[in-house]
């Protein structure tokens, strides 16, 4: 592979967020992270969180020129953005790759916008269930981890793009804790792309969405905090709350309580869950909502 060619499709991505916008507070105004080329016409691949509700959105080749552009979408359930440069990037496209052939072991290039890029692993390819209501029936996990990872390109030998960059994370491994990074797979946006450029979104029905931010211990569901004026806010759940069971079913992990929620209708059905708080059970009935319906849309250029 040549990296000095790889590296050029890579760039990096800036963000700004009006000071109102849903999602703000958690995520920041100024979202800085990385980009890959994957069109001639300057169509840059991103992981959605660093464009989500952005108002501008610049990216800069690594010579340092500055190119503006805008948000053309954001797929919930992958995680991937799509942003579009407004004037010429006059980059190579980075050719996509196949994740599913993929393989533990496999070399890997993880560069960031700026051209740093680490030389690594993929150390596994599992099932990652995030507490923001995501889920990935099959992430790319990569080590040594790089420490600019958002919307980094994981490229393998031949060149070819991989996955974008989405979290840092710890693995404990023969008793030792060593960083590694979550990288979505490039096989997820093949199906949705042509939607995503042509709609803004891909043509599938919307997931419910609780706003409760959630993670596993021990195999129970804990709520970590609940979104202000969320469906789950408004149906009284609570930091703390362990949810044991979503209708008649009891729930197994946090990747099965977001299968029974998706499972339970469209956005707006009412979900019934059994929580436990302060060794008293209780069930609440949370009326579920569209997340894209709190969510600024990207603004038609």
């Amino acid at each position: 592979m040549d990296i000095e060619k790889s590296l050029r499709s890579v760039v990096a991505v800036r963000a700004s967020i009006p000071d109102n916008a849903f999602t703000a507070n958690t995520l920041g105004t100024r979202r800085e992270g990385s980009g890959v080329v994957i069109r001639e016409n300057g169509l840059v691949l991103t992981i959605g969180y660093l464009i989500t509700e952005a108002e501008d959105v610049w990216l800069t080749r690594q010579d340092g020129r500055v190119v503006p552009a805008h948000a053309l979408a954001y797929d919930q359930e992958s995680g991937f953005g799509l942003v579009q440069a407004m004037a010429p990037l006059d980059l190579p496209a980075l050719q996509i790759g196949d994740s599913a052939t993929a393989t533990l072991g496999d070399p890997v290039v993880f560069a960031d916008g700026e051209g740093e890029y680490v030389r690594g692993n993929i150390v596994a390819k599992q099932e990652f269930a995030g507490y923001w209501e995501y889920l990935l029936d099959e992430a790319i996990f990569i080590a040594p981890a790089h420490p600019s990872w958002g919307g980094a390109a994981l490229i393998d030998t031949e060149g070819k793009l991989l996955g974008v960059g989405s979290l840092r994370l710890q693995m404990s491994k023969g008793g030792e804790i060593a960083d590694i990074n979550m990288v979505v797979p490039i096989d997820l946006v093949k199906p949705i792309l042509d939607d995503l450029l042509n709609r803004g979104e891909f043509n599938r029905p919307p997931r419910p969405w609780l706003g409760a931010m959630s993670a596993e211990s021990n195999g129970e569901v804990v709520v970590m905090s609940v979104t202000e004026n969320g469906p789950a806010a408004q149906a009284g759940l609570k930091r703390g709350d362990v949810i044991s069971e979503i209708r008649d079913g009891e729930v197994d992990g946090l990747a099965d309580f977001y299968r029974k929620i998706w499972n339970s209708g469209p956005p707006g059905a009412e979900i019934p869950m059994r929580v436990l708080r302060d060794g008293r059970e209780a069930w609440l009935r949370v009326k579920s909502a569209d997340r894209n319906d709190f969510l600024r849309k990207p603004q038609l250029q």
